[in-house]
């Protein structure tokens, strides 16, 4: 049996190409795939800024439109995911919705596991959302004047590195369990709970024991992170659409 044949057939792409008795991935794919990414993003982004007006953004009829905008960018979404499996050539995979993590089986370990993960991580780092989303509201800082120039500055460097942390840590849970609903509460408990106010901390009169939870924390997380996010907790996980899983995919 050749190792083409070991392989599920959710491995196999049209556009794959034998090299040396290998299966490896299309020149360009990785590219394609971020590509598309990118213009999700932008999308998203692009239909806040649909509606004219000079309102901030925190005032209630601006969060109206804007809940609008979201809601037909997340219905549209699909369209990029199946745009995106039909450039890459994917066949005998899994369905369209199984590529956007919603399913049902693994659900309950999903729900729960990838959310006790983010509670013990939130003692280290802070509520989060998407990086474009965060890092454009430069552009309304500085229109409405809220603050410095360097102020406004330096607070969206600050958001743009920890948002990528966190990109990164909810691309890590859909790779590795393959379902949409662990991000999502994650991110939602995270923006709930915001930023651990760490100079509040160093001023409480048990700052020793309030210091040593965020300790423990990060320690916790470290030590649960793959535990947690087993592949064989959730089955069929995202990451299985790679030829050869890389060591995310392990545990």
């Amino acid at each position: 049996m050749t190792e083409e044949d070991d392989l599920p057939a959710n491995f196999l792409t049209e556009k794959m190409q034998h090299s040396s008795g290998e299966l490896v991935p299309p020149d360009g794919l990785c590219w394609l795939s971020v590509l598309f990414c990118l213009m999700l993003a932008c999308f998203y982004v692009g239909s806040l800024y649909v509606w004219r007006s000079h309102l901030p953004r925190d005032h209630p009829a601006v969060i109206k439109r804007r809940f609008t905008s979201v809601l037909i960018v997340s219905g549209l979404s699909p369209l990029f995911v199946w745009a995106w499996r039909e450039s890459a050539g994917v066949v005998n995979g899994p369905s369209l919705l199984v590529l956007m993590g919603i399913r049902f089986e693994g659900l309950i370990p999903a729900i729960i596991l990838p959310l006790l993960l983010t509670m013990v991580r939130n003692s280290q780092l802070p509520a989060l959302s998407s990086l474009p989303a965060h890092f454009h509201h430069v552009i309304e800082l500085l229109r409405f004047r809220q603050g410095t120039l360097l102020g406004i500055f330096l607070s969206a460097v600050f958001q743009f590195s920890y948002t990528a942390v966190f990109g990164a840590y909810t691309a890590f849970i859909f790779i590795r369990t393959g379902h949409l609903i662990g991000p999502v509460l994650c991110h939602s408990f995270c923006n709930y709970m915001g930023f651990p106010a760490i100079s509040t901390a160093l001023e409480h009169p048990y700052r020793l024991t309030v210091l040593s939870s965020y300790l423990l924390g990060v320690l916790l997380f470290f030590l649960l992170l793959f535990p947690f996010t087993d592949p064989s907790y959730y089955s069929l996980p995202v990451c299985t659409l790679t030829s050869f899983p890389s060591s995310s995919c392990l545990s």
